[in-house]
């Protein structure tokens, strides 16, 4: 047999083959990955669908800029509609499921308690059922599934989550308080983005609700001053998915310094190199990532690199960011390989941090790792105490997740508490210049540490009560008023939400039957047409006292319409929405996809950056990848109690 390779093929190959490497090493944007390997059943193939494209992006091709991605995802919005059937009329959707759920108008509010009309439009949601293009993608308005062939693997990654139990709900009578710790995280969104993404639904340790409502940047009120950092802007309206319920809105916003202040930071980048780095989505995305971070620096700000792995030990001394070559060609060195061998990374990290001390001003390590936490100290219990004693002494810490498949986001969530810091999960350069540019304030610059939230609800208005999310930061209630307890950070201009749903008094939707011997409302009432009590404490971040703001919850914020509240109250509740059913919650899944997408969209705004935009292709996403895991509610009795109350102007 001839077994000589005629010169032309030969040709081709050597000219092809180095090419198609160079491409393959090249991209990290969104990389094809291998998960890695799982003891779970085998897993089904997916529906395919449009909506859930990746993003390949070459390393040194520039991010679109903010506006671009909206008119892009806007494009892809109008194509869809183009294809879209004949949208229902109003009669068509006034009996429709979704209808019935869009409870509490104006008028019936009226006829029980005598409310105000609410001004603006009344949000009308659309519940048609699923139409497939020609092409196999789905309508704008019509993606739900309502019978797929099959649902989506769970995440198959072999990532590491803190298991927590939902929030239960509360009977008011006997159980009036709530406390928690805010959370200025974002890594749960960008996670579970990614998951989708990919195909897969995330387990649902990896929601956490707060996270992914807290993702999205909200116009709420600013503080006056730097001294009282932030005031809370509340409201209340009726429930999305629950026809007799309500939901209470709490809202704040970090105080942002005027451009003239430029307070000095003093930063190490404590970067894991060991083999498992070595990826696209890992140490070449890490490294592009910490090169938007440099490039946003000014000329009091110094940056120290430490590596830990193989190569481990200290790559640059503390250094003025005015010399971003040095600093970069430092990075751009870092090179992935051998097994973590962390020996004295962490210590040096902070070690570092102290010789750079800035008085008034950020020292913080910024640890980046695919997972490897193996840093130097390996007992979780003695890192966080180390980590602690560091945070007292002025040093903080934020940890950055990178890839799939090792990530212990636990372990991230735990260090960045202890540390004062914040978790994020960078899965794409977007991503990195979300966390790493556009909010490099908030991420850098504490205004206010150890902020705790306490709500009571009052028993003769308020039957019962939960919190939604936020199910890693509860506390006790003795700890509100306890300043040993640590509690979360707020940035400059961040903001935070926190949303409970709140079951007025006989509305008939109470879950849990009253005492026979208990206390009535009515004895309890003292309210004086109060329907909570919020609390705040804080402290400035020179201070160990904490300070406090309060607030009633009155009528005065009360909406009787959820389509008179603000563009950014309605998308929070989508986003609340989004995550209750996708973890298939105990509350909340009986709305549908659509239903979720409308009110999303009903509150997208501006969205400049067109994170809202992409958040709505997401649950596209989602619902063709999970069925509804509970069937929706049937008709119910809209003429229900509601709190009293009349909308904010």
């Amino acid at each position: 047999m001839d077994m000589r390779i005629p010169i032309g093929t030969a040709a081709f190959a050597l000219l092809i083959l180095p090419l198609g490497y160079q491409l393959y090493t090249t991209t990290s944007m969104t990389p094809t990955h291998t998960p890695a390997v799982s003891t779970r059943p085998a897993p089904v193939e997916p529906v395919a669908v449009e909506a859930a494209p990746t993003r390949p992006q070459a390393p040194i091709a520039p991010a679109p800029a903010p506006a671009e991605v909206a008119e892009s995802l806007a494009a892809e919005t109008e194509a869809d509609a183009a294809t879209a059937p004949e949208p229902m009329t109003k009669d068509e959707r006034s009996r429709s499921t979704a209808a019935a759920s869009n409870v509490a108008d104006d008028a019936l509010a009226r006829q029980q308690f005598g409310a105000q009309p609410a001004p603006g439009p009344t949000m009308e949601m659309s519940a048609a059922p699923t139409t497939i293009a020609p092409n196999g993608g789905m309508t704008t308005d019509s993606y739900y599934l309502e019978q797929p062939a099959s649902a989506a693997p769970l995440d198959p990654s072999g990532d590491e989550f803190t298991d927590f139990d939902e929030q239960p709900l509360k009977v008011t009578a006997t159980d009036p308080v709530s406390t928690f710790s805010i959370d200025v995280d974002t890594a749960s969104y960008s996670y579970v983005r990614r998951m989708l993404e990919d195909g897969y639904i995330p387990e649902p340790d990896a929601v956490r609700i707060e996270e992914m409502i807290n993702y999205f940047p909200y116009d709420y009120a600013a503080a006056d001053s730097a001294q009282a950092p932030f005031k809370p802007t509340m409201a209340v309206y009726p429930t999305p998915w629950n026809a007799k319920t309500q939901l209470l809105h709490i809202g704040i916003k970090g105080y942002v310094p005027p451009v003239t202040e430029d307070k000095a930071s003093n930063l190490v980048f404590l970067i894991d190199t060991s083999g498992s780095m070595d990826e696209p989505d890992k140490l070449p995305l890490l490294k592009r990532a910490f090169g938007l971070l440099v490039d946003q620096l000014s000329a009091n700000d110094t940056v120290s690199i430490v590596v830990y792995a193989g190569s481990a030990g200290v790559v640059l001394e503390p250094t003025a960011a005015t010399d971003k070559a040095k600093i970069l060609t430092a990075l751009d060195n870092l090179a992935a390989g051998g097994s973590t061998a962390g020996a004295e990374g962490i210590e040096l990290a902070y070690r570092l941090a102290e010789q750079a001390r800035v008085a008034n001003g950020t020292n913080r390590v910024i640890l980046a790792t695919d997972g490897d936490f193996n840093v130097g100290i390996e007992d979780l219990e003695e890192l966080e105490t180390f980590i602690k004693g560091k945070r007292d002494s002025g040093v903080t810490l934020s940890v950055l997740g990178f890839g799939q498949g090792n990530l212990g986001d636990d372990t991230m969530q735990a260090l960045a508490q202890n540390g004062n810091g914040n978790a994020a999960y960078i899965s794409n350069f977007r991503e990195a210049q979300k966390v790493l540019v556009e909010e490099g304030g908030s991420t850098l610059e504490m205004i206010a540490k150890d902020v705790k939230i306490q709500v009571e609800f009052n028993p003769a208005v308020v039957a019962e009560y939960r919190l939604i999310g936020y199910e890693t930061r509860a506390l006790n209630r003795e700890d509100f008023n306890n300043d040993a307890v640590d509690a979360g950070d707020i940035g400059a201009g961040h903001t935070v939400t926190a949303i409970y749903e709140i079951t007025p008094v006989g509305s008939g939707a109470e879950l849990v039957d009253p005492l026979r011997y208990g206390q009535t409302a009515e004895a309890a009432a003292s309210d004086g047409g109060e329907i909570a009590f919020l609390k705040m404490r804080y402290k400035l971040p020179e201070s160990d006292v904490s300070q406090l703001i309060e607030q009633p919850v009155t009528s005065d914020v009360v909406y009787g319409d959820i389509g008179a509240v603000s563009d950014d109250m309605r998308f929070a509740a989508a986003v609340a929405a989004f995550g209750q059913k996708l973890k298939d919650s105990n509350y909340g899944t009986a709305m549908k996809w659509t239903e979720i997408a409308d009110l999303a969209r009903s509150g997208r705004g501006e969205d400049e950056s067109g994170y809202r935009a992409e958040f709505i292709q997401l649950i596209k996403t989602a619902a063709m990848l999970e069925p509804d895991a509970k069937a929706p509610a049937p008709d119910i009795d809209v003429t229900v109690p509601m709190v009293e109350g009349t909308p904010a102007q």
